[in-house]
């Protein structure tokens, strides 16, 4: 799309691209989105900790857009390192609890799961494994039942 004309000292929206694109050349100063407040990252991480389901999170895309920026704006986010850290804990409380409930989910041989509330990055996360665990099981649950595929050879 179009982009542009930029006006010195007004803020404007961007893609991410264009916006770290201009960062690195330093020809503007990135304003990081309304979620990422230590106040607003303390109460999701809190929420998060609370509720045994998964809580929504302010994007879809926090983990990235929030490595993006620390990686090269974090001058103009202020208090990154507090950031950095309340990110990093409601993502290992998330993958804690997507481990949890991915080790009920075998151990109950379910067929179906609902993965509300989780993001592209965290369903990827752990899809391989999931799915190889499910493999298995399968295998195994064909293997130990008796069916038309499993004959005896006499010697």
């Amino acid at each position: 799309g179009d982009l542009g004309p930029f006006n010195p000292g007004l803020p404007v929206e961007v893609p991410v691209w264009l916006a770290i694109n201009l960062k690195q050349r330093q020809k503007c100063r990135l304003i990081p989105p309304e979620w990422m407040d230590v106040g607003k990252l303390e109460e999701i991480r809190d929420q998060e900790r609370k509720e045994d389901t998964f809580t929504p999170m302010p994007s879809p895309y926090y983990m990235e857009l929030t490595k993006l920026l620390l990686n090269y704006a974090s001058d103009n986010i202020p208090r990154a390192d507090e950031i950095r850290t309340l990110v990093k804990d409601t993502w290992d409380t998330r993958m804690a609890k997507l481990r949890l409930s991915a080790d009920s989910f075998v151990r109950q041989q379910e067929a179906h799961a609902k993965l509300d509330n989780l993001t592209l990055m965290e369903i990827n996360t752990t899809g391989a494994f999931l799915t190889q665990a499910l493999d298995h099981m399968y295998k195994l649950r064909t293997n130990l039942q008796p069916g038309e595929s499993s004959h005896s050879q006499d010697f």
